[in-house]
């Protein structure tokens, strides 16, 4: 379509065909100005989804009384910021920035919300426009960006964390990836502040995997934890932990996830003999009733088969007279010599020992203690006893 057939055409008293006009691929940038100011709201979505609409033409847009032009208009642009960098006139770089800028004042949620969803992780969008969508009053809006934005430096969202922010705000921070030591601090503290609206900010925070928390901050957390269930497992589950957190969540946590605590690979020595005593102390406590301990071998073997490591525990208590707190640091030391050196005293055979450590203590395959020779053990007397006297037992 040449540019005067446009021209009489953009002037057709059917809409349809003034419609199809702003739709056309190669149509003129005036053309397209000029049918901005259509009656017809359908002319006008069409020219604010056309790429080569003027900008001068998407301002005015941006004030269209219809919500379905500003959110074809919104999708538009938002798909064109990466562009904005590359073009040469800083009039126009100006324009678009000013109709973003202006798209994000939008009355309409979901025009808003269209933006905060294209910009979230954008190195290109104006600064002022992701400011402006993180301090948004609807946390549709305000989330991706709070969650996702690259622009947002650590001090931006301490300032919004100090301000009292929306509801649901300090869940999206949370949520960061790399989260800093310092805002995990901002974030524990406003949410330890007032845990029962945004305890699920906290539980969202140890989630966090790649989140940086300070032992201090973890103990703020754990000095309410007793009281939030819904905290504890991502507390167990956290890559690291302080020996003393583990000692105070042994104290708490429940049976599910007592074992593990104790099969966490970053335990020492000291701290899983301290841990199974507590366990033991709840247990005894608690009068938790505990399956029978099996007798005989057969009954021991089918007891490691099925994983019955509570039934198991006070089988080798009993029969290798130690105590269960004992028998409990062993099996949670990771130790494939400690394992075995149990499995001896308990006179279970080296098969038998080799089943205890990888079914009962959770030792992976590559660095378990194999028989020597088929059957037999592998470590002298002297050595077996060595490595049960780390757990104290003479």
């Amino acid at each position: 379509m040449d540019y005067e057939q446009a021209k009489q055409l953009s002037t057709d008293p059917d809409a349809k065909v003034r419609r199809n006009v702003a739709q056309q691929p190669d149509v003129r940038p005036e053309i397209l100005f000029y049918l901005a100011d259509d009656a017809d709201e359908g002319v006008r979505r069409a020219v604010a989804e056309h790429r080569a609409t003027p900008r001068q033409a998407d301002l005015i847009l941006t004030r269209d009384d219809d919500e379905s032009v500003r959110e074809r208009l919104a999708a538009k642009i938002v798909a064109l910021v990466p562009e904005f960098s590359k073009e040469e006139r800083q009039k126009i770089r100006a324009l678009s920035d000013k109709v973003l800028e202006t798209l994000a004042r939008d009355h309409a949620v979901k025009v808003r919300q269209i933006v905060a969803d294209a910009l979230k992780d954008s190195v290109h969008a104006p600064l002022a426009v992701i400011h402006k969508l993180a301090r948004d009053i609807e946390i549709q809006v305000a989330g991706p960006i709070l969650e996702h934005s690259p622009l947002l430096t650590d001090e931006d969202l301490l300032e919004i964390i100090a301000a009292g922010p929306i509801r649901g705000a300090l869940n999206a921070i949370a949520k960061r990836r790399q989260l800093s030591d310092k805002l995990s601090d901002g974030v524990a503290v406003a949410a330890l502040a007032n845990p029962g609206v945004e305890s699920n900010s906290v539980r969202r925070l140890l989630q966090n995997q790649s989140a940086q928390i300070r032992e201090d901050t973890l103990d703020r957390i754990l000095d309410q934890a007793s009281r939030v269930p819904t905290w504890h497992e991502p507390l167990v589950e956290r890559p690291t932990l302080p020996m003393k957190a583990i000692k105070r969540l042994a104290a708490f946590v429940g049976r599910n996830l007592l074992e593990a605590l104790q099969q966490r690979p970053d335990l020492d020595a000291t701290t899983a003999k301290d841990v199974a005593k507590a366990v033991q102390r709840r247990l005894e406590a608690e009068g938790t009733a505990v399956e029978a301990p099996p007798v005989g071998e057969q009954a021991i073997a089918a007891a490691i088969g099925a994983g019955k490591r509570d039934a198991i525990a006070a089988a080798l208590a009993r029969d290798a007279k130690l105590p269960a707190s004992i028998v409990s640091a062993i099996l949670a030391s990771k130790s494939a010599k400690a394992v075995t050196a149990l499995a001896w005293r308990a006179n279970l055979s080296m098969r038998q020992a080799l089943q205890l450590q990888l079914r009962i203590a959770h030792i992976p395959p590559t660095a378990a203690l194999n028989p020597r020779g088929g059957t037999d053990y592998p470590l002298t007397p002297a050595e077996m006893e060595w490595q049960l006297g780390l757990f104290g037992t003479a």
